[in-house]
């Protein structure tokens, strides 16, 4: 069993000197070095840094899809060796079934993971979840009906349906404008609030990381290291204007200097 870490949270997600290197045909390509992350029941990580330096092999690696050349990748203490039911994940493009309905396509996993749960509590539990998202009444359309922030929003509902203990999301709101956005930011933390679960963003959006997550961790260039982390003085949901208030212009500025450093565009601070 995993022992509590500081002020009594217990870590759910453990990465310890993860490293990862890509066979190319053009020789090896090293992606991580020395990773390491640890994640608590409950919290929402957001993982940025450079272009290309790894945070979506970190995400297949947290989810099972593959495995990291050496170190070790734990969930509640055990080693990760394979997909879990108890993890659901979101991507930039919501990838909906176009000829199932809305309802249909949330409750897709439903019909995997529980086989034996029947159609109507399927359905209700996924009209529960289109109406948390602001998406009562959309049910029986399809997927082309719907705007992108639509799309995106069931998309969440689908990755969620099953109810799971960790959710992945690798730039989820990436390609949609600035408001729908900011609106989607909102929702998460409405849908964290009614359907706890533990979360890792992969994000390239410093206001977006500061504004959902309880904690951000900074790569370094490829090969990524944990650079920094930085805590967030506020946890769980908040509100949106707490991203104009000194206090946050200064944590952005923090995160664009380390960002920058990454990048090799700063020097790295004195210790």
């Amino acid at each position: 069993m995993t022992a509590p870490g500081a002020g009594g949270a217990v870590p759910l997600i453990e990465i310890r000197d993860v490293r990862h290197t890509y066979r190319t045909a053009s020789g090896p390509l090293p992606v991580l070095d020395g990773l390491d992350i640890t994640i608590n029941q409950g919290e929402f990580c957001a993982v940025v840094g450079p272009s290309g330096c790894g945070k979506s092999t970190l995400t297949r690696l947290i989810a099972g899809l593959m495995f990291p050349d050496e170190g070790i990748v734990s969930l509640h203490g055990e080693r990760v060796r394979g997909p879990r039911k108890t993890v659901g994940m979101a991507f930039q493009n919501p990838v909906l079934l176009e000829w199932r309905t809305i309802l249909d396509n949330i409750t897709l996993p439903l019909e995997i993971v529980a086989p034996r749960m029947s159609r109507e509590a399927r359905a209700d539990r996924a009209r529960e979840l289109l109406a948390l998202v602001g998406l009562e009444g959309f049910e029986q359309k399809k997927p082309s009906e719907l705007s992108g922030g639509m799309r995106q929003r069931a998309s969440l509902c689908r990755s969620i349906v099953h109810k799971p203990e960790v959710l992945i999301m690798d730039e989820p709101f990436g390609a949609l404008d600035a408001f729908t956005r900011e609106d989607l930011w909102q929702t998460m933390h409405d849908l964290r609030a009614k359907e706890p679960f533990t979360a890792l963003l992969i994000t390239h959006d410093l206001r977006e990381s500061v504004y959902l997550a309880d904690q951000v961790v900074v790569l370094s260039g490829r090969p990524a290291r944990t650079q920094f982390v930085q805590d967030m003085p506020i946890k769980g949901p908040r509100p949106l204007d707490m991203l104009y208030t000194p206090e946050t212009a200064q944590i952005l500025s923090v995160l664009r200097h380390q960002i920058e450093i990454a990048q090799g565009r700063a020097a790295e601070d004195a210790a």
